[in-house]
């Protein structure tokens, strides 16, 4: 069985003013009528291949999750008591799981077209887990994009490969050139392996991180389907993520290459993408009219907008807020005095 870890956060500021503080997108339905998070839960519904969920949030976003867990059977939420990035978050499902359980870690907030190509990606990575490799989704590169990590291909393992290299962020001429080589892929921070091999992992190259997570859920407190690590230990961790706490550095990382329509769902732009556009690339939702427009993206929650003669622009309106941008400045949303200060 794979046991799926889907953490649940975000800060709400990057698709400022519908996703705030208090509700970041992976609570929000942004493609379709559920949200991000019902649909990471909706991915792994199969109980022959899915065991049930561990989640794994903060106090603030606990209403929402239980709020929207649904008919998930028998999950259980981790309640983290601050957050310390994600290999903290990781490690604290991989302590409360039994040692040889294949974890399927997922983001909350990313959007995945084809669920049966994730399913199966899931299998064929949970293959490789089984082996002691600590595997990435490595998914088809299909733009230049300088917003996301890339992941260099290496020697075949059968079912997937061994990864030569993480890349960071890259500029707009080094991404071209990684899809121009053919060998790269984005790296969607979706990852696969036994519960024991990531801690290992971790123990070796974050040894004081890993005495105080041990420290932290020996201290902790059940309360139905939630777990309370102990908030003092917690808090002794030094913020990390899994890439570069355990990912760059392991010499066990491998990866699984796959095509499913994914999106990190990122900015206003990102999510112009992953929705359906009409013959003229234009998208609304809400109350709107357009008159010679191409590439046009308008999400109103309630005042009908009229745009005329524009291109490649986004609008949004949530109650008093409003956004104007070009698809270019969607990178900079965040930077906004309103997105800070929600």
């Amino acid at each position: 069985m794979i046991h799926p870890v889907i953490l649940c956060g975000g800060s709400g500021t990057r698709l400022w003013p519908l996703s705030r503080v208090d509700k970041p997108k992976p609570f929000l339905p942004l493609v379709g009528k559920r949200s991000l998070f019902e649909q990471t839960l909706d991915r792994c519904v199969n109980e022959v291949i899915f065991a049930a969920p561990t989640i794994v949030t903060v106090e603030k976003h606990l209403d929402h999750v239980e709020g929207q867990l649904g008919e998930a059977a028998g999950a259980s939420i981790i309640v983290e008591p601050m957050g310390k990035n994600t290999a903290p978050a990781i490690a604290l499902a991989a302590l409360r799981l039994p040692e040889d359980a294949i974890m399927l870690v997922c983001p909350s907030d990313h959007y995945i077209k084809d669920t049966a190509a994730f399913v199966s990606a899931a299998e064929t990575a949970s293959a490789l887990a089984d082996q002691g490799f600590l595997v990435s989704f490595g998914i088809k590169a299909t733009s230049p994009e300088t917003g996301y990590g890339y992941i260099k291909r290496g020697e075949e393992l059968g079912v997937g490969f061994a990864v030569e290299r993480f890349v960071e962020k890259p500029d707009l001429a080094t991404a071209q050139s990684f899809l121009a080589d053919g060998s790269y892929s984005w790296n969607g921070g979706i990852f696969a392996f036994k519960a024991e091999v990531f801690l290992t992992e971790l123990a070796n190259h974050c040894p004081q991180m890993m005495d105080a997570l041990r420290a932290s859920v020996e201290a902790g407190s059940k309360d139905g389907q939630r777990f309370h690590p102990d908030a003092s230990s917690f808090a002794q961790i030094e913020s990390d993520s899994i890439d570069y706490a355990v990912m760059e550095t392991t010499e066990r990382a491998a990866m699984v290459p796959v095509s499913m329509g994914w999106s990190d769902i990122g900015n206003w732009d990102a999510l112009r993408e992953a929705q359906n556009g009409d013959a003229l690339g234009n998208s609304i939702k809400g109350q709107a009219e357009l008159v010679d427009c191409t590439n046009v993206m308008i999400h109103s929650d309630g005042p009908r907008v009229s745009v005329v003669g524009l291109d490649d622009v986004i609008i949004v309106v949530d109650g008093n807020d409003v956004l104007v941008t070009t698809a270019a400045g969607t990178q900079k949303v965040g930077t906004l005095k309103g997105a800070k200060s929600q």
